[in-house]
């Protein structure tokens, strides 16, 4: 990854928790989420998973937005409000 493709992903924009918080949750098939650091679980549904997933792989905002555009009937501000939304849950249940 080059240096300006890193400052175009979602975790360097500090948007989203740190990648080494996204890699250590523990995540089901059912969108059961366990923080084994903080010790917090929470449930998220075919939607967040999905984008737990991605997030996980440090995809980015436009690459996401794209994956999401195509399987969901919603405008892609919508979508991307809703992102921003999910993230800051994700957040909150992380404490990152």
């Amino acid at each position: 990854m080059t240096p300006s493709d890193k400052s175009n992903t979602l975790t360097e924009n500090n948007m989203f928790p740190p990648p080494e918080v996204l890699k250590r949750l523990a995540i089901s098939e059912s969108g059961f989420v366990f923080d084994p650091a903080s010790g917090h679980n929470f449930t998220v549904n075919e939607t967040g998973l999905m984008l737990l997933r991605l997030m996980q792989k440090e995809q980015r905002l436009d690459d996401i937005l794209k994956i999401l555009t195509t399987e969901y009937d919603a405008e892609p501000r919508d979508i991307e409000r809703d992102i921003l939304d999910f993230v800051s849950t994700l957040r909150d249940n992380v404490g990152a």
